[in-house]
Formats: structure tokens, sequence, C-alpha cells
């Protein structure tokens, strides 16, 4: 398909009545980037995004991405930032709905990473998954390709936002294998979408019509977490921790099973605006 086409998913709920966004509210972050036990080099990317300006906070909110590169030592790298660094560009940049301006900024970052494959021999093959949150007038907005994951967690209960594109998901859907026989496929990590290896890219726009509120936290993953800790765990850990100590130990303890790919992880909640003071925590090991 082209790049104007243009859709969105809804993901089902009960519809509340919420305030619009409260100038006594604002968004924390924690962001940990690790390399793992067995990589030499981190191919992941993560960032949060906090405009300065409280009316651009208003007007285009908050954005979270994560991007898992591939491609080698330096190629896959170079995709997730790339990847990163485009689509907060172009999302802050254009003037359109939330959602619009999502689809094309990430038309345009998977533009310039496959141009950039093609033309350079280190890069080529080089892609990255990558999937954004955006969080504007307590409204979710995702953008998503590849298998890095989005989560919302809600009245103690993780629910998975994106979906994985890949093969072993897609024989899932089909009802050719079971949920058991995809954790443990040796297919399972076989992306069939990702930005950058092909000139045109469908990437899935979702408007979340359940509201993002105060006691929520939202999670955004790479493969290197959700591979070691059912979504069972990761509830368990957010339910009893602060999320500073919430991330640390969701990194620590996909590590203690293996760490065999890097593991990025980002948590986010609302805080009161006065409780406010630069508590954004992002820490790259590796």
């Amino acid at each position: 398909m082209g790049s104007s086409m243009f859709w969105s998913k809804w993901f089902s709920v009960t519809s509340q009545k919420i305030e619009s966004p409260q100038a006594d509210k604002d968004l924390r972050a924690v962001v940990i980037s690790d390399v793992g036990c067995v990589r030499t080099n981190n191919e992941d990317t993560a960032l949060f995004f906090r405009p300065a300006s409280a009316g651009e906070r208003m007007k285009k909110g908050y954005l979270a991405i994560i991007a898992d590169g591939m491609g080698g030592h330096a190629a896959g790298e170079v995709a997730s930032q790339m990847a990163v660094d485009i689509v907060s560009k172009v999302y802050y940049q254009r003037n359109e709905q939330v959602s619009e301006r999502l689809f094309f900024a990430f038309q345009k970052a998977n533009r310039q990473i496959n141009q950039s494959a093609n033309k350079n021999k280190q890069q080529k093959g080089m892609g990255t998954t990558c999937t954004a949150l955006a969080v504007c007038d307590h409204k979710l907005y995702l953008a998503h390709v590849g298998d890095s994951r989005a989560y919302i967690f809600k009245n103690g209960q993780l629910l998975q936002l994106s979906g994985d594109h890949t093969y072993v998901n897609g024989l899932l859907e089909q009802g050719m294998i079971t949920a058991a026989e995809a954790l443990i496929h040796p297919e399972r990590n076989v992306l069939t979408k990702a930005l950058g290896t092909q000139s045109i890219v469908e990437v899935d726009i979702t408007e979340i019509t359940e509201h993002f509120e105060a006691e929520d936290r939202i999670l955004l993953c790479s493969d290197g977490l959700y591979d070691y800790l059912s979504a069972q765990e990761i509830g368990t850990i957010l339910l009893q921790n602060q999320i500073s100590d919430a991330a640390a130990q969701l990194v620590d303890c996909a590590k203690q099973r293996g760490g065999h790919d890097n593991i990025s992880v980002i948590l986010a909640e609302y805080v009161p605006s006065e409780t406010f003071q630069s508590l954004n925590i992002t820490r790259q090991i590796g």
C-alpha cells in the first residue's frame, strides 16, 4: 500500500468523561536502555519527549518512542537512532491531528532509513522496529512497526496495546499454533515488518479510546524485556513499586534470566506539577 494511505484502529473500552488536561498534572518518565549480558553494543534507542513549554505540552502532548535496530554492529544503532530522531522531529513540527502527525513521521523515518541503507554499503539491510505513544489531552495515540511493545497498566492489569509484526504472531492469529507454542517457537523473533527495510511500510496507527488517567502507567519495551518476563510478572512489579524502582527491577530481572538481547524500558505516569522537579530519569548502559 502506498504512503498516502491512512487508517486508524480503535482499542475498545468503557467511555468515561475525563476533564481536559489540568495544569496541575505533568508526566514523569523513567527510561533505561541496557546492553544486556551477551551483546557488546546497544542497538536499542529509547527516549521520552516532554516539551519545555506548557502550551506545547497542551497542544501536542508528550511522546515516548522505543526502537530496536537490526543490521549488524553499528548499522542497527544507526537505524534505531534515526527512527527516534526523525519521528520526534516530524511529530512536533507538523500541525495535523495527532494520529496523522505520527503517520507522516513514521513514513518519513522509513524513507530516510531505507535511502541511507541503499547508499551506504556498511548499512545495507539495516532496519528497526519503532513503537511510539503520544499522550495528549489524557488520550493515547499509538504508532507501531515491528515487535517492540506498548502497554497500559490500568486497574492492576497490564494491557498490551500493540500487536507484534512477527511470523509467529501471524501463525498464532491464524490459529495455526497455540500461545504456548508461540513462546518457544524457534522463529518467534522473525519480523514481518520493520522501518527502513523496504521503500514503503504499513504502519499501525491506533487511537486508543481509553483515557490515560492519574493512577495509570504506560510501558514501552523492546523484546529483550518481554522475552524473559510474562505480562503477569511485569504487572506484579509495576503494582508493587514506584516507577524508577520498577524500571530497574524489570531490566535486572531480564538480565538475571539471561539478558541475551539489549533491554530497553520506558515507564511514565502522571504526577502533580508542583512535585515535578526534573524527575525524568534516563539511564543508558552499554
